[in-house]
């Protein structure tokens, strides 16, 4: 395997761990509303409250390594997808911010305002991360150089927002999920209990929609299953996760259907990795100014540096990881200093 192709790899690998990690805090956001009253909701923040912004990480590395790996395609995108960045950074910020200050007054009219930030800001981050898989789906207008010819409207067409509403629907189901784990006891927890349900239910129709649309629509997407045989096993991982989860919902193993959640997010991220390969962006107006892992990356000396430090550090990363869930883990308490 080129050195080119493990970055690839790898960039693919800390996607995944963002979309799976960060994926049920922002699950929670989006239900946040939902839940019944005051209590309930500083419940449901402080569920994610110690590991949020450890989650976040993982999207600071991606962009770290993309721009260290693949330059000219993180120039271009940054480029191109500016405006979308600047809300989707507004928006990570706004629900951190909204998650810090929600209770630093009792009054309920501030609590109010803050918890439709936190949900609004939720909602508008993962909208715009699906709407993004769907642009490197679908391809973007590039010239010569690179550059994205088109604005910020052409990024929002049906199979954009359609992704998006897909990776919505994603995210909220694994967050009912990670609260049925986290809650204590009681009506709240049962009436979550009814979201994962409903939200399963929502994914598995967008995600069928979804499969469907990029056949018709993108149908290079299938190319790199005669390339790798391989890949009918993502499938066959996806479509039995996705599966498994009302299972074990039904019969009260919430921990295995969390499992099978993330095996159903990171086997997407990977049948995304697949219909992209070997382009980091593809160019929808001719394939042969697309950016690809070879065309776009770093000189090999770089690489094989930067993958010494990854192969030191990340190890360090990962305990830290599991140190942190593994302090705050069981259901969740509220006490003197909770959110």
């Amino acid at each position: 395997m080129a050195i080119q192709e493990i970055w690839f790899l790898l960039l693919g690998i800390l996607l995944a761990g963002y979309a799976i990690l960060d994926g049920f805090d922002l699950g929670v956001g989006i239900l946040h509303l939902l839940a019944p009253t005051d209590h309930d909701r500083r419940l449901f923040l402080n569920s994610i409250g110690p590991i949020w912004d450890g989650n976040e990480v993982w999207l600071v590395v991606f962009g770290g390594a993309l721009f260290a790996a693949f330059p000219p395609a993180y120039a271009t995108i940054f480029s191109g997808f500016y405006l979308a960045l600047i809300a989707l950074l507004f928006a990570l910020i706004f629900r951190a911010v909204s998650i810090e200050f929600r209770s630093k007054m009792h009054s309920a009219g501030w609590r109010k305002a803050w918890d439709i930030g936190f949900f609004s800001a939720s909602l508008l981050g993962s909208l715009l991360f699906g709407v993004a898989v769907g642009d490197a789906m679908l391809g973007i207008p590039l010239d010569a150089r690179g550059v994205f010819t088109g604005d910020f409207l052409d990024l929002l067409h049906p199979y954009a927002l359609l992704a998006g509403l897909v990776v919505v629907a994603m995210f909220a189901m694994h967050g009912s999920i990670y609260l049925y784990l986290k809650l204590p006891d009681g009506g709240t927890r049962e009436l979550v209990r009814s979201w994962m349900w409903h939200t399963w239910g929502a994914f598995l129709v967008l995600y069928m929609l979804g499969t469907m649309y990029t056949v018709a629509r993108v149908p290079r997407a299938l190319v790199n299953f005669d390339r790798f045989p391989w890949a009918v096993l993502v499938v066959i991982a996806s479509v039995l996760a996705i599966a498994n989860i009302p299972r074990s919902v039904y019969t009260g193993k919430p921990v295995q259907a969390f499992a099978s959640s993330t095996v159903a997010i990171a086997a997407l991220v990977a049948l995304f990795g697949l219909a992209l390969f070997p382009n980091l962006v593809t160019a929808s107006n001719d394939p042969k100014l697309s950016l690809t892992v070879y065309n776009a990356a770093s000189s090999p000396g770089t690489l094989k540096t930067m993958l010494a430090f990854a192969a030191i550090g990340m190890p360090f990363v990962l305990v830290y990881s599991a140190v942190v869930y593994r302090t705050f883990r069981g259901r969740v308490r509220l006490g003197e200093h909770s959110y």
